[in-house]
């Protein structure tokens, strides 16, 4: 339960907004979970989004007897708006680019809206009543179709003058061509070797495929290295090698900047539990300090965690 949840007046919904699904749930004003929806996302499609969403906020408040004056909203999406023109960018679901998305859904539902980046959502969740419950600061991570960071500070997202805080996945990925990649991809953000084109679910097939011509998903690479011997890929756990290595140079680069007192992995491929007993070996040369300790735990609402964080943007 929240901690702030037995001050709350009105019933909480949250929405997480991805690139393929979009999430709902509804909390009563003492904590309680009262439903919980899913559908498939209107993929390049900004209208059918907007109607999407705001379909799902009606039937969470249907399902609780609410009306729309006592129950807010908040909603976690790729990107954020931009500080000075409201309109969104740097979102993997590209569609929303350039969308006064926050406007258009407060319009469709009648009723503010608060809009956040969803890795803030997910470590907002965390940090409060999850894997990080008790800490100061916490960095998070979702490995999904994207990547995606975000920063809690002692319970409150750290957004930043300009709105990208934890924007972790479009910087380089740290010494690319040591790691075995001598032509850095292309990002959909116009750079070329961000971090999410190695990390994301897509970028793992990506560099699979660039390595053994197999086209391949994620979950059937990591299938195929923990295989049992017999049945067992060598190229897919070199693939794995190389994803943990790169994830491992990344997230070293946020202790050395952040320092968090832990980091908090979601997204599809943090459900991995060789990534929590490789890691700190693939972090150590690159932490700039004679010892350290940071916990790197997955976490531990999984798919939920954005969504719930997304309902706690309301005080």
């Amino acid at each position: 339960m929240h901690s702030a949840d037995t001050h709350a007046s009105s019933h909480r919904i949250g929405i997480d907004l991805g690139g393929t699904k979009i999430a709902g749930v509804i909390f009563s004003p003492d904590g309680e979970l009262l439903d919980h929806l899913r559908a498939a996302t209107p993929r390049d499609d900004y209208e059918g989004t907007v109607a999407a969403v705001a379909d799902m906020v009606a039937r969470l408040k249907t399902a609780a007897g609410r009306q729309a004056d006592t129950t807010s909203v908040g909603v976690g999406m790729p990107g954020s708006p931009s500080p000075t023109t409201g309109l969104i960018r740097n979102a993997n679901s590209t569609w929303l680019i350039g969308k006064p998305f926050q406007q258009d859904l407060t319009t469709a539902l009648g009723q503010e809206v608060r809009l956040e980046n969803d890795a803030n959502c997910l470590v907002l969740s965390e940090a409060v009543d999850g894997a990080a419950a008790g800490h100061s600061c916490v960095f998070g991570v979702i490995l999904g179709t994207g990547v995606g960071g975000g920063i809690v500070v002692d319970g409150k997202v750290l957004s930043g003058r300009n709105l990208i805080a934890g924007e972790w996945g479009h910087n380089p990925l740290p010494q690319p061509r040591v790691l075995e990649d001598p032509a850095p991809p292309p990002c959909y953000c116009g750079r070329v070797g961000c971090i999410e084109t190695y990390l994301s679910g897509p970028g793992l097939s990506l560099d699979h495929k660039r390595h053994t011509g197999d086209a391949l998903t994620g979950p059937e690479i990591v299938r195929l290295s923990e295989a049992t011997k017999e049945h067992a890929s060598p190229a897919a756990d070199q693939t794995v090698r190389r994803y943990i290595a790169r994830l491992g140079s990344a997230l070293a680069r946020v202790v050395n900047l952040l320092d968090p007192d832990v980091i908090v992995l979601g997204g599809g491929l943090s459900r991995w539990e060789r990534l929590y007993q490789d890691l700190p070996d693939a972090m150590a040369p690159h932490v700039f300090s004679d010892q350290w300790s940071t916990p790197v735990v997955p976490a531990l609402h999984g798919d939920d965690s954005g969504v719930r964080g997304a309902a706690w943007l309301w005080p």
